[in-house]
C-alpha cells in the first residue's frame, strides 16, 4: 500500500502517490459519455445571466422531467440544493444508509435508518437517494409512494436525492411532485451529462418550497455558462435517450467483466458498480498501481466502487489489471 489517503476523487493525489501518467479515473460515478454539445455553445461572460434565459432553461428542464416549471428551482449543484432544503425544513430526520456522507450533515437532529425499516410514527423528514450511492440500490416508486403517504399523514416530508435518476428514468418520482404532496426531489446535471464542473442542479417540489428557495438564492442562482449548458443539453432529447440505452449496454459489459474475475457486482445504477471483497483497499491499491483509480471506503473496507469505463480500451485495461493478481 502506497500510503494514499482518500479525499474524494483526487486523481492528482493518486498520481503523486503512485506515479504514472495515463490514468483511468473510475472513482467518481460520473458518466464517461459526456454530452458533446458544449464545444458549440456561445457564452457571454461580460454580463450577468439573463433571467429570460434562466426561465427558458427551466422550462426545458421541466419538460424533460415531466413537471411544471413552477415546481422547479435551479441551484448550483444538487448538494447545495439539499443543504438549503435541510435548513429550510429544520425538523427531525432519518436518512437511509448506506448513503452519501453529506446526508448525515443535512439535518441537525436525526438518525440513520435501513431500507428494511419503516419510517417512525412522527413528523420527520425522510431523506434517501434513488438510485443510491454507493451500492446502486433502487427502491421501487410504489414503495416510496407508500412511505410518502405515511409521512404526509404525520406532517413529515419525503426528500429523494435523484442525482443519478437521469440514467434510470423509470425510478423517478418527478410525476408525483405537486402542491398537494410533501415531496421534494433533487436532480443533478453533471452526473448524467458527464460535466460535473458545470455545477448545476435542480430542486423539484411544491410551489411554496420553490418560491422560498428562489428567495434564498436570489436572481442569479447559477452562472451564464450553467444556464447555457442546461438549456441546450436538456433539449437534446435524441442524445438523452440514446445515452440511457448506451449506459445500460456499458454496464452490462462491466458486469460481465467483473463476473469473469469472480467479483459479484451490486447495484442497478448503470454508472457504477459496488463490489465486496475480503480487502477492498488491497484491490484499490492493486488497480492504482496500474493507473486505474477506483473508490474505496473507510466505513466498510470490503467495499470498492468501480465506475463505468468510457470505451473498449478502458474496459480492456481494467480486464488486464484484474487478471494481474
Amino acid at each position: 500500500m502506497s500510503g494514499f489517503t482518500w479525499h474524494g476523487g483526487r486523481l492528482a493525489e493518486a498520481r503523486g502517490a503512485y506515479g504514472g501518467q495515463d490514468w483511468i479515473d473510475l472513482s467518481t460515478g460520473i458518466s464517461p459519455l459526456a454530452w458533446p454539445g458544449s464545444d458549440h455553445l456561445s457564452i457571454d461572460w461580460r454580463h450577468l445571466p439573463d433571467p429570460h434565459d434562466l426561465a427558458a432553461m427551466e422550462a426545458a428542464v421541466a419538460a424533460c422531467f415531466g413537471v411544471d416549471p413552477d415546481h422547479l428551482c435551479t441551484v448550483p449543484g444538487s448538494e447545495a440544493g439539499l443543504r438549503l432544503v435541510g435548513r429550510m425544513l429544520d425538523m427531525p430526520a432519518r436518512w437511509l444508509v448506506p448513503s452519501y456522507r453529506t446526508h448525515a450533515e443535512i439535518f441537525a437532529h436525526g438518525a440513520p435508518m435501513s431500507a428494511d425499516e419503516e419510517p417512525p410514527r412522527e413528523a420527520i423528514a425522510l431523506l434517501l437517494a434513488n438510485p443510491n450511492n454507493p451500492d446502486g440500490r433502487i427502491l421501487p416508486p410504489a414503495r416510496l409512494l407508500q412511505w410518502l403517504a405515511r409521512l404526509e399523514e404525520r406532517g413529515g416530508w419525503l426528500i429523494v436525492d435523484e442525482a443519478y435518476a437521469d440514467a434510470v428514468p423509470s425510478c423517478s418520482l418527478a410525476g408525483e411532485v405537486g402542491d398537494g404532496r410533501r415531496l421534494i426531489l433533487l436532480r443533478s446535471f453533471g452526473k448524467f451529462f458527464g460535466l460535473a464542473g458545470v455545477r448545476l442542479g435542480f430542486v423539484l417540489g411544491p410551489r411554496e418550497v420553490v418560491a422560498q428557495l428562489r428567495r434564498m438564492l436570489g436572481e442569479w442562482p447559477v452562472s451564464a455558462a450553467a444556464v447555457a449548458f442546461g438549456g441546450a443539453a436538456y433539449r437534446d432529447r435524441n442524445w438523452i435517450d440514446g445515452t440511457v440505452t448506451a449506459l445500460g449496454e456499458h454496464a452490462a459489459q462491466l458486469d460481465g467483466l467483473l463476473a469473469r474475475h469472480g467479483l459479484g457486482a451490486r447495484g442497478e445504477c448503470p454508472l457504477f458498480r459496488l463490489v465486496e471483497v475480503e480487502d477492498g483497499w488491497a484491490l484499490f491499491d492493486r488497480l492504482a498501481r496500474r493507473s486505474i483509480l477506483t473508490r474505496p471506503f473507510e466505513e466498510d473496507r470490503r467495499w470498492l466502487r468501480i465506475g463505468l469505463p468510457a470505451d473498449t480500451r478502458a474496459l480492456a485495461r481494467l480486464d488486464r489489471a484484474l487478471a494481474d493478481g
